[in-house]
């Protein structure tokens, strides 16, 4: 199976590879939009800013094609938020692959960045098969998704918002789950047997 990791101006790729490769599977990272296409199946991760990262995207023409796939694509931590409609971190139009927009943590009492473990619940579809209500994964993020129809996993901080969406092949995580133990370890797994 091939399975491609989109390489474009955000961090964190070197720890999604070494996720896949647990489950056997070597990705290829590329830019190269005939790899990206011809791969089974396609993840979109990042940290980052969302300006930069969109802007980065469209000179390469990288929204169009990302907007096009047809094959299973995993959007993770900023990978969610450019799927989206639009963010409040700077300003930025994003993919609008999900109806929903991206906004900043407001609270004065609980600590932002939203960084560590935290519980989903309100799990939907076969990427949360063999999960639990209520399982754990982990976060490093200061702005959310609000929940929507897309919206397939509910994580609760400041308020409720979208850890997971799907749509079409399309899904995404606002959590990490390379870095999220056993649970996100069965997730990755899910998404590349289970679609």
């Amino acid at each position: 199976m091939k399975v491609a990791i989109i390489k474009y101006n955000a961090g964190n790729v070197q720890s999604v590879r070494y996720a896949l490769q647990r489950i056997g599977i070597d990705p290829i990272l590329t830019d190269n939009p005939e790899e990206i296409t011809s791969a089974d199946k396609v993840i979109f991760p990042g940290v980052g800013e969302a300006k930069s990262a969109m802007d980065y995207l469209k000179e390469r023409k990288l929204d169009q094609l990302i907007k096009d796939l047809k094959q299973p694509t995993l959007g993770v931590c900023l990978g969610l938020q450019l799927m989206c409609n639009h963010s409040e971190e700077r300003d930025t139009d994003c993919l609008g692959i999900f109806d929903t927009n991206v906004k900043k943590f407001q609270s004065e009492i609980l600590k932002v960045p939203h960084m560590g473990w935290n519980n989903i619940h309100d799990l939907k579809t076969d990427l949360y098969k063999g999960i639990h209500e209520n399982d754990y994964v982990y976060y490093v993020h200061s702005y959310f998704a609000e929940l929507c129809e897309n919206t397939i996993a509910v994580t609760d901080y400041v308020n409720p918002y979208s850890a997971s969406l799907h749509k079409d092949n399309f899904f995404a995580a606002q959590f990490h789950p390379e870095k999220s133990g056993d649970v996100g370890q069965k997730i990755i797994q899910n998404f590349i047997t289970n679609f």
